[in-house]
């Protein structure tokens, strides 16, 4: 349920959830972790479902009204219109995988007027890698964390501490430079200049 939430746009720790519940299969045994999978995937296709049509019916004026609450800004719906537009399906994918651009890409992709069935299959596979994917990794890791001890242990999580450090820097640092891009697009794209009030 709080992926399918937060998938149609609400801020809640679905991917946090979908790690613990994985952990929690692999260390107690006292579920199954494709049951895990199973709803992860489903609520997260079900939700951008639900999203997309919201986003189709409402369109930018909800994003431009509520979204600076929960982070959108001005210029990060502009962004993502920008990219959305440019883009299209791609973004549907990767923006499973982007905690703020997770929870409105699906809202984008209705009020940008994307033909469902394209939208469909990129969150389909976007969803099942994701919550799949984070899922059975998770899993996985949490199977083995119990035998790593000492020094392999620390090091394994300096690596994964400097690989997400990593990541945020550089989604970060392209979120600027593709806002620039956005706002110089929006200089000759009618699509693009009139944003909702």
């Amino acid at each position: 349920m709080v992926v399918m939430l937060e998938s149609m746009g609400l801020p809640l720790p679905a991917e946090s959830l979908l790690i613990t519940g994985a952990l929690f299969c692999a260390t107690t045994h006292q579920l199954q972790i494709e049951g895990v999978i199973i709803a992860g995937v489903t609520g997260a296709v079900m939700g951008d479902n639900l999203g997309y049509l919201i986003g189709h019916a409402l369109g930018l004026r909800l994003l431009g009204r509520y979204g600076p609450k929960f982070g959108l800004t001005p210029q990060r719906l502009l962004l993502g219109r920008y990219v959305f537009l440019k883009h299209g399906g791609p973004v549907v994918f990767l923006g499973r995988f982007i905690a703020v651009l997770r929870m409105f890409v699906a809202l984008l992709a209705g009020a940008n007027r994307m033909p469902w069935h394209s939208f469909l299959f990129y969150n389909a596979v976007g969803g099942l890698f994701w919550a799949g994917g984070y899922a059975f990794c998770a899993y996985m890791l949490g199977s083995q964390i119990i035998r790593l001890s000492g020094w392999f242990a620390l090091a394994f999580g300096l690596i994964a501490v400097v690989l997400i450090l990593t990541a945020l820097v550089f989604f970060k640092r392209n979120e600027k430079r593709l806002t620039e891009e956005a706002m110089k697009a929006a200089e000759h794209d009618e699509r693009l200049k009139v944003l909702p009030s």
